[in-house]
């Protein structure tokens, strides 16, 4: 019955994404963002815990903000659904992509977050520079898995469960393949390394630091915004574990979690503030 629900609903989305009026979608996707806001209590807390640790200033506006261009996020997905590469790469624009040139020869490892539309930078990823594996999690509807999925595993794109997918991932990097991890949410301390993040203690995971110093792989962050109608692809400054001293594997992963701040505090409302980021340390906050 659930999944029946959530079928109706993509279904219907879908439609209106497609063939109604920007004009009137605007309209229904800006009441729907305000309706988040004001009735799903439960992840608007978080977001505003998340925020008020962060030590963002008008947090409502940034709150409303963010579900507003989550559901225009939405919409890209919907209409992205059945698009070409070339119809893909229209969308988007890459900013310092030389990087990866100059570390062709090495396995890739391309870190992000769940922060402006990742669905639609894994696309634009493979559409640009070819192979693609990416590291992530099925939905808990088996129906939506699937529609998900199959957006996913476009344009030789390859979806590595996050869970066992070891073998995998290093097979995939063995073969040149760029691999992307999504690195921002909490993790039990044991699958990861404490770190900084807005001057707080957090969990990392260190999954692409370990993955790098196993097989030579630089590390790379790089995040998708918008940027008027399209969004920018940036890539920040690669992470050569080779390079650096003492406890590699923490310095790496500290690097990561520091991009993704400087991220964050380009454009705050683009960041899925919904996850509880600070559970490992600071659990009473959630409560």
């Amino acid at each position: 019955m659930v999944d029946f629900l959530y079928l109706w609903l993509y279904y219907m989305l879908r439609f209106i994404a497609i063939y109604t009026p920007k004009a009137i979608q605007n309209i229904f996707f800006d009441l729907l963002a305000k309706g988040f806001y004001k009735f799903d209590k439960k992840h608007t807390n978080i977001m505003r815990i998340n925020l008020k640790m962060c030590k963002f200033e008008n947090i409502e506006e940034i709150i409303l903000q963010t579900y507003r261009n989550f559901a225009h996020f939405g919409v890209e997905f919907l209409r992205n659904q059945n698009n070409t590469k070339e119809q893909i790469l229209s969308k988007v624009e890459f900013k310092n992509a030389q990087i990866l040139d100059k570390f062709k020869e090495r396995p890739i490892i391309i870190t992000t977050a769940h922060y402006g539309n990742w669905e639609l930078f894994s696309l634009a990823m493979a559409a640009k520079f070819g192979p693609v594996s990416i590291v992530g999690r099925n939905l808990d509807s088996p129906v939506m898995d699937r529609i998900l999925s199959k957006n996913r595993s476009r344009f030789n794109i390859e979806v590595i469960p996050k869970s066992g997918g070891a073998r995998a991932i290093m097979k995939a990097l063995q073969n040149r393949r760029l691999l992307g991890i999504l690195v921002d949410q909490n993790v039990d301390i044991r699958d990861g390394v404490e770190c900084e993040f807005f001057s707080n203690r957090i969990s990392h995971t260190h999954a692409a630091s370990i993955f790098a110093a196993k097989l030579n792989a630089i590390i790379i962050p790089a995040f998708i915004k918008r940027v008027g109608d399209k969004n920018e692809i940036s890539f920040y400054d690669p992470i050569d574990i080779n390079q650096l001293n003492g406890d590699k594997i923490k310095q790496a992963t500290q690097a990561q979690s520091s991009a993704t701040q400087d991220m964050i505090k380009s454009k705050p409302d683009e960041y899925f503030w919904m996850h509880k980021k600070f559970k490992q340390f600071y659990p009473e906050i959630y409560k």
